[in-house]
């Protein structure tokens, strides 16, 4: 007995403004299964009246052999197809049982397990039918229709799916917001229930970030969309939850695997309760019955329907609340973290840093206006964090930013151009200006032959240099400027970048970023969870990453590393025995998130590497969210152990029971049924709000005395 969380296309009509679940909601006898139960449930009951009315055989005959067919046409049809594929199944086996049961006369307790098996099927299809309503109805949030404003001012209505990044939407009061995007001008408050789960409307202003399918208030909003139909925060939930309800956990792989070789002893234990006791006089129907109700009560029906239902379960509802869990093997191994390692840029701050400083280095014959074009040019094409915060700031100031060619980037390094002619190179300072002339620990480097041994090509690689060469000569004294600056803006607590012209240092940069408001009780729930501090591995400069580790609370700060250099952490960690969880967001932390145990990517500024990658994305960048799903996944994983110990002491139970005693037939079936629904319905208690909320909670716990000094701490290292 099996089940699938399958996805039916959403109907396109207008937009209405009621919940959802209570549109989507799948009815009973919309299910075949529920109509084929109900029907044989109705014929049973009919032919149960005759007999005990006293009416002609042939009456309540007719009437339980229509309730056989009803209920045990489609288990029938399936054992077959699964028997001709060589493969045993048990709903093949139930009716096995049935039919022999009336074979020895039992007629009326053969009919009563098959209502039953029709109805505990019936049920097992609308628990994945509402499954499957909860990752559906997200696409119902969708409006039907958005208003477009052309070039011109005009408007024209068109479907959400013909946006396209760029377009310009008028939102009006009461309306559902067409697209993904970001607020242009108007202020209003958006209910976003429905997507973030928050209580209460958001208030909106220019520059903020909305969701299609989130309800606008009493403002008008010009919202400039930010991401196509299909990429849109309901639409990547839905279909990442589809497609992780397609895979299987190792767990239930392993319960596959087992059920065939258990299904066959089953069956050999079944033919020995049947002939030993024949063997030594027993009378047959006797001997039958007992063969039968064993056969029933042994099957491993609750064992199958263990493991994915709270997995499934645990998916759909992270996923309604913004964490897509790509399958239920990941959703399996989050639960299974006993170590957590964390990106600076992006996932710990806000990742949309603000340039603060532009500093030219006397000698350099440039202006700050000038320094910053060129920088800005340079770094038009990257997609780092940091280059868009020299883009915002070249543009809020009004600058003109030419056209660069022969771009070259190289992660954790920077970023290389021509600009007009000139070559100019943007990165971070221990790579661009030589490890001799920059000293990221803030010690004094020597002077002389060490500083002046090396040049630097437009690509961050250090290449040597004849020793006293003038283009060594002229470098060095800008080269010690530039450090200056750099330990001073770094002091400061600001990412310095430096700007190099045709080889030479011309600036530094001063970047800022923002701690997000949840960090410090995100490392310290993270903390609680595994019983080990979290560890920062950054590429960012040493002192910018041991300020931010100061206020969030991490002590292991492993800072200026390479992308192989974070898979080297990574590594070193899981060879000591940990099951390292890593979250980042950007084509440097894609490494590291796919040699991690398991790996989740920040979604909303995350770079395309890293959410292919990771195994798992938080799409509204709430770092909050990573403890909540890592706390959900435990509980999955002891609903699943509860419903094993459930499913044995069952069969168990009544397998003892019957070889010991005499167990009724239709007390066997009541009791075997009873099991797989009991099984099925506790792993969809994951599916409620409440169990969201019970699993936030438990990753908002504070990190506890006792923990922290575990003796296995990352901090300790």
């Amino acid at each position: 007995m099996t089940s699938v969380l399958t996805g039916r296309p959403a109907p396109t009509g207008p937009a209405r403004t009621e919940p959802a679940a209570a549109r989507r909601r799948t009815r009973v006898l919309a299910l075949p299964e529920a109509r084929w139960a109900a029907a044989a449930t109705a014929l049973f009951l009919l032919g149960l009246s005759l007999r005990l009315t006293g009416a002609p055989g042939w009456t309540w005959g007719a009437a339980y052999a229509l309730a056989y067919a009803a209920g045990g046409w489609e288990p029938a049809r399936a054992g077959l197809r699964a028997l001709a594929a060589r493969t045993l199944d048990v709903d093949l086996l139930m009716v096995v049982a049935a039919l022999g049961a009336a074979a020895v006369g039992q007629v009326t307790d053969g009919a009563l397990l098959i209502v039953i098996f029709a109805t505990s099927g019936a049920l097992e299809a609308l628990a994945t039918a509402r499954t499957a309503d909860s990752v559906r109805g997200l696409l119902d949030l969708a409006p039907a229709t958005a208003t477009r404003l052309r070039a011109d001012g005009t408007e024209e209505t068109v479907a959400p799916a013909g946006l396209t990044v760029g377009d310009t939407l008028l939102v009006r009061p009461g309306e559902r917001i067409g697209a993904d995007g970001r607020v242009l001008d108007g202020m209003s408050e958006v209910d976003q229930a429905t997507i973030t789960g928050e209580p209460l409307p958001v208030a909106k202003a220019p520059g903020d970030d909305v969701f299609a399918g989130t309800l606008n208030g009493t403002g008008a909003l010009r919202v400039r969309v930010g991401r196509d139909a299909a990429d849109s925060v309901i639409a990547r939930i839905v279909r990442m939850v589809r497609d992780a309800s397609e895979t299987k956990a190792p767990t239930q792989l392993f319960i596959e695997k087992a059920e065939q070789r258990y299904s066959l002893g089953m069956v050999a234990a079944t033919l020995a309760v049947f002939a030993v006791p024949l063997a030594f006089g027993a009378a047959l129907t006797g001997s039958l019955l007992r063969a039968m109700t064993f056969m029933i009560v042994a099957s491993p029906c609750a064992v199958v329907l263990a493991t994915m239902p709270p997995l499934l379960s645990a998916i759909a509802n992270a996923g309604r609340h913004g964490v897509l869990v790509k399958s239920a093997v990941v959703m399996e191994r989050l639960g299974e973290v006993d170590a957590v390692a964390l990106d600076k840029t992006g996932t710990l701050t806000e990742g949309t840093p603000r340039l603060t400083d532009v500093v030219p280095l006397p000698g350099s014959g440039l202006s700050e206006r000038e320094l910053l074009t060129l920088a800005a040019a340079a770094e038009h094409p990257s997609e780092h964090p940091l280059a868009r915060a020299v883009l915002d700031a070249a543009r809020t100031r009004g600058l003109a930013v030419p056209t660069a060619h022969d771009f070259a980037s190289a992660p954790g390094v920077g970023v290389s151009a021509v600009v007009g002619g000139r070559t100019v190179a943007v990165g971070a300072p221990v790579r661009l200006l030589g490890e001799p002339a920059y000293d990221p620990a803030g010690l004094e480097a020597p002077r002389g032959a060490g500083r002046d041994a090396c040049a630097q090509d437009t690509a961050g690689a250090v290449a040597p240099a004849p020793g006293g060469s003038p283009a060594t000569s002229a470098l060095a004294p800008a080269a010690d400027r530039a450090a200056a600056v750099v330990t001073r803006l770094e002091a400061g607590g600001r990412t310095a970048v430096v700007v190099r012209v045709d080889g030479v240092p011309a600036g530094v940069l001063g970047v800022a970023d923002r701690v997000r408001a949840d960090a410090v009780a995100t490392v310290a729930a993270l903390a609680a969870l595994t019983g080990t501090r979290p560890v920062l591995l950054t590429g960012d400069n040493p002192r910018a990453a041991a300020r931010l580790a100061g206020e969030v609370g991490i002590r292991d700060v492993r800072a200026g590393l390479l992308p192989e250099d974070k898979v080297a952490a990574v590594r070193e960690r899981q060879d000591a025995g940990h099951r390292l969880l890593v979250v980042g967001d950007g084509v440097n932390d894609a490494p590291a998130l796919a040699a991690a145990h398991t790996g989740v990517a920040m979604g909303r500024a995350g770079s395309d590497l890293a959410l292919e990658t990771a195994d798992a994305v938080i799409v509204r960048d709430e770092l909050a969210a990573v403890p909540a799903v890592v706390a959900l996944s435990r509980r999955a994983r002891r609903l699943v152990a509860q419903n094993l110990a459930i499913a044995a002491v069952f069969i168990c139970g009544l397998a003892v029971w019957d070889l010991a005693g005499a167990l009724p037939l239709p007390l066997g079936v009541l009791g075997h049924e009873g099991s797989t629904v009991l099984v099925g319905l506790n792993g969809l208690r994951l599916l409620r709000e409440s169990a969201w909320r019970a699993a936030a909670r438990a990753g908002a716990e504070r990190d506890r005395p006792d923990r922290a000094a575990h003796p296995g701490g990352m901090d300790g290292t």
